[in-house]
Order: C-alpha cells, then sequence, then structure tokens
C-alpha cells in the first residue's frame, strides 16, 4: 500500500490577512542551521508573500533551540512588534535531553508571550531524525516556517482587532 505525502503547509481553505500593516520578530536557531536556514526563508517568504515589508521584519539568530525563549523576550522589548516567530529545530538523540529541550522551549515561548500580551508563534520542529526535519523544511511536507509566518499573521491581526 502506497503512502500519500501530504503536504502540510496548504493555505489553500482559509484567507490570510493583509501582513502589511504590521511588524514581525523572528528569532532563529544556528543549531542544525540547514533545517533552521530553510525554516527562516519559509517564514520571510510567507510574510512577503502576503504583504508584509522587509523593513518590517526584523531577525536575530541565537546559538540553539533553548536560546529562542530569551531571543524572542529580547525582540519583544521592541513594542512596536506585533508578532515573534521562534524557528529551530530539536532532532531525537539518544539521550533525555530532547525531551528536556522540547519541553523548555514549548514553556518558554508560551510564557514570554504571556508575558508581553503578543503572539510569540512556535516554529520548533521536533522530529525523530534529520530527514523528517528535511521533509518538514520545504521537503515533502511543506515549510513549518511558512506555516509559522502564516499563524503570526493571522494572530496579529486577532490580537489588533481585540
Amino acid at each position: 500500500m502506497a503512502s500519500s505525502i501530504k503536504n502540510l503547509s496548504d493555505f489553500s481553505h482559509i484567507k490570510v490577512a493583509n501582513a502589511n500593516p504590521f511588524k514581525f520578530g523572528i528569532v532563529v536557531a544556528q543549531w542544525n542551521a540547514e533545517i533552521t536556514g530553510a525554516l527562516l526563508n519559509g517564514a520571510i517568504s510567507g510574510l512577503e508573500k502576503h504583504g508584509a515589508q522587509e523593513e518590517n521584519i526584523k531577525i536575530i539568530e541565537v546559538p540553539g533551540s533553548f536560546e529562542l525563549i530569551t531571543g524572542a523576550d529580547i525582540l519583544l522589548r521592541d513594542d512596536s512588534l506585533d508578532a515573534v516567530i521562534c524557528l529551530g529545530c530539536v532532532i531525537q538523540g539518544e539521550t533525555r535531553h530532547f525531551d528536556f529541550i522540547c519541553d523548555a522551549v514549548a514553556n518558554g515561548i508560551s510564557n514570554v508571550s504571556l508575558k508581553y500580551n503578543k503572539p510569540v508563534i512556535f516554529g520548533v520542529l521536533t522530529t525523530d531524525n534529520q530527514q523528517q526535519a528535511l521533509d518538514r523544511a520545504g521537503g515533502q511536507h511543506g515549510n513549518k516556517g511558512e506555516e509559522a509566518a502564516i499563524t503570526a499573521i493571522q494572530m496579529a491581526q486577532i490580537s489588533a482587532q481585540n
């Protein structure tokens, strides 16, 4: 039985808001750079495709996914930003390090969002292996960076309306 490959980054079923009036921050991990670079390209492309201006996208790099939390906090000190996208990749290894990092990053990103009352988007891949990450960073399953960008646009719009 052949498996069906699904592009998980299909947004044809929703109307994406115009990103033009918003300012976005992107914090991207340097660790697993092949993956995170592709996620960053997807996020920038997604924002610009929906109207974001290059000068309204502020990008910083941090060493790894754990540091995304502090990076998001640093970006949100600029209160003109409407949303921050966190991009990283944690690949399962032979130790429990994966579990601790994934849990800490998810909780930390959530806490930063609550601290600033701004959307902070979790664009962190947590995969079993390198191939799964590649498949989700512009490969056969789409680009989670672009998905994070669409989420940031939608959440910035919701936040601005409420």
